[in-house]
């Protein structure tokens, strides 16, 4: 199969592209008007093929110009696209690709607000009638302590069942720390200024918050499908910014002073403000959930982004963990919640490891102060930018089958109807962080 590449705006466009695949023609042909965001994913791409361990071969065929998404779709050459790049502009273009007949891969998120939902609604049957595949980048589905997060909870001597919680505990709580500035493929980021532009890239509450609502679909109600219209009740949800100096701004961007369009969200001592921080209290199926994503200028030194995720049972608490005590890297706790007895779970785990092992060999069981905790050989330990490849591997194989499992549309149709409600429950209500 041939692959198109569409305003690569994003470094997510270029990670796609860190590994070869047998079912996809070297030649990538790229469309883009000139800049630095395509100047950067070329250099990406160059540098990925000029390493010395595992290179890869990929040639780039570029178009530029202010009419790149009209060519893509006149030239048709492509049967598969990559789209990630700006947010405002993905949803349509997202349509445009499946309207002409090719299977898409978009980075989420692909819809920022409530208007776009329903243009993405109208993307999903379009793409049906045309028989092609329309799917997000969700990566976080194979970082190993999610995948065993889940597999735990499917084991019912071990985790019970999964409480129905209250919005003052839910039964799932998932939070992700995020920095604006960090290292991708060992080189810092650069990022375009309309990143900072919520208007462009979109609110924290529609853009993170995509990969937490998925877990939580994804972890809790596997392989079942979600109908939005009657399985999803937002409780409440909130907004805050992050703000940033002026240096920040151009330690990450690479520009001396903001872009116009950011001039109204600059403060009277200079600084941006930008609201990527955002909390989610929803339920889902009758399940109290809370989702929350934070973003940071930058980590601390030996640190990164970090995850935090409990899911709450009858007979276990299954708890992901990333601060201090686990160097920063997620780590998978087995808990007695309080009315359980944890001599029950021991016995439990004990009869369930071989289960586990039998699906993920070497893992194994050690005692940590609440419990138990799951450990992890270092070769599942893949990290973030290899699960891009992962996820086209998926990707490629629905489309080589001609299907996807009946599920995940309507699901990614619940994932966004949650975000984007939020969204715009969050801003009538002017609600902030304590």
């Amino acid at each position: 199969m041939k692959l198109a590449v569409l305003e690569p705006g994003h470094f997510h466009a270029a990670l796609l592209q860190k590994k070869m695949y047998p079912a996809i023609d070297p030649r990538v042909h790229v469309y883009a008007q000139e800049g630095p965001e395509l100047r950067d994913y070329l250099q990406k791409i160059d540098a990925y093929n000029a390493r010395q361990e595992g290179p890869t071969r990929w040639q780039s065929i570029t178009y530029t110009g202010a009419d790149c998404v009209e060519r893509l779709i006149s030239e048709k050459a492509a049967e598969v696209v990559v789209i990630a790049g700006n947010n405002r502009h993905k949803t349509e273009q997202l349509r445009r690709a499946v309207a002409a007949g090719m299977h898409v891969l978009a980075d989420k998120p692909m819809v920022i607000d409530a208007a776009g939902f329903a243009a993405l609604e109208d993307a999903f049957a379009l793409a049906h009638r045309n028989k092609v595949l329309l799917y997000d980048i969700m990566t976080e589905r194979h970082e190993i302590t999610t995948l065993l997060q889940k597999e735990f909870s499917t084991i019912r001597s071990v985790f019970g069942e999964l409480v129905q919680g209250s919005a003052q505990q839910p039964a799932v709580t998932k939070e992700s720390v995020h920095h604006f500035s960090k290292l991708v493929s060992g080189t810092p980021i650069r990022r375009p200024a309309w990143f900072f532009d919520v208007a462009q890239q979109g609110e924290g509450l529609v853009d993170i918050t995509t990969h937490l609502v998925d877990l939580v679909q994804w972890e809790c109600f596997p392989e079942q499908i979600i109908d939005y219209r009657r399985d999803v009740r937002i409780v409440s949800a909130r907004r805050w910014p992050t703000e940033l100096t002026a240096a920040q701004f151009e330690r990450v961007t690479g520009l001396a002073s903001y872009p116009a369009f950011l001039r109204k969200d600059m403060l009277a001592n200079g600084n941006l403000q930008v609201f990527a921080n955002g909390e989610i209290n929803y339920v889902l199926r009758g399940v109290h959930a809370k989702v929350s994503v934070i973003w940071n200028f930058a980590a601390p030194e030996g640190t990164g982004d970090t995850h935090y995720s409990i899911m709450r049972g009858t007979h276990a608490n299954l708890v992901i963990r990333q601060g201090a005590a686990e160097d920063y890297q997620p780590v998978l706790y087995i808990e007695a919640p309080e009315s359980s007895d944890s001599a029950t779970l021991t016995r439990a785990l004990q009869h369930a490891l071989p289960q586990v092992q039998a699906k993920y060999p070497g893992v194994t069981l050690k005692h940590s102060p609440d419990g138990w905790q799951v450990v992890v050989p270092a070769r599942y330990h893949v990290g973030h930018e290899a699960h891009f490849g992962q996820v086209a591997d998926q990707f490629l194989g629905y489309v080589q089958r001609g299907a996807m499992p009946e599920w995940e549309v309507p699901n990614m149709l619940a994932k966004y109807y949650t975000t984007t409600t939020a969204l715009t429950a969050a801003r009538e209500s002017r609600s902030a962080r304590p």
